[in-house]
């Protein structure tokens, strides 16, 4: 009887063993699922803020992807994510077979004259030297007029990580006297615009435009 007193009574102890190993792994798994929910709820976060934030900020302003393919990438500001109708933008486009300072220099001229064909009055051409440390880069200023719409575009030409890129701000004025508005805000605006696209330096990497890519 005394041995059979002593099994029962290693088998209460097993059961509580177990009950206990069992509350052990419970607390475990319920550990693991909390970290694995704040992780994330972390991820979500980040996204939301990055995507509060914009993709980057031009003369202050957060410029938001809106459309891509290819090698051409367009941005703009909060509130103008109809592309039918905005008020600025940033134009990206990639030129994949450009990786130095001379095919560089051939795409910019490629692209003015292609500006010409579309009726564009050029405002100013000019190029920044190559220095030891860094490329040449180039500009065109442009003013196209439309029945609707007048479109001033500013496009710096640029390698980025051995490839080459133009960066295009773009500002529109749509209604009939568009023109003449269009003559006083580059009045009041157009150096000012140059001069930031020029110093520009927190654009996006081609690793993050590719990433945008339809």
């Amino acid at each position: 009887m005394t041995r059979l007193r002593q099994g029962y009574g290693g088998q209460a102890n097993d059961s509580m063993n177990l009950r206990t190993n069992m509350k052990i792994i419970s607390v475990r798994i319920f550990l693991l699922l909390a970290l694995a929910w704040s992780a994330v709820q972390v991820r979500e976060t980040l996204a939301a803020d990055q995507a509060s934030e914009g993709a980057f900020v031009f003369q202050g302003i957060s410029y938001f992807h809106r459309w891509s393919q290819n090698e051409q990438h367009e941005f703009t500001p909060k509130k103008q994510e109809d592309l039918e109708k905005w008020s600025d933008m940033l134009t990206i486009n990639g030129y994949p077979g450009v990786a130095d300072g001379d095919a560089l220099a051939t795409a910019a001229n490629a692209v003015l004259e292609n500006y010409k064909n579309h009726q564009a009055r050029v405002l100013k051409t000019s190029s920044v030297p190559r220095t030891p440390d860094r490329p040449a880069e180039h500009l065109i200023a442009v003013v196209f007029t439309r029945p609707d719409f007048s479109e001033a575009a500013f496009a710096r030409f640029k390698l980025v990580d051995g490839k080459g890129f133009s960066f295009v701000y773009s500002h529109r004025i749509y209604g009939e006297a568009a023109g003449d508005q269009m003559s006083s805000w580059l009045g009041a605006h157009g150096e000012k615009v140059e001069k930031a696209l020029m110093e520009w330096n927190s654009m996006p990497s081609p690793s993050f435009l590719d990433q945008e890519k339809l």
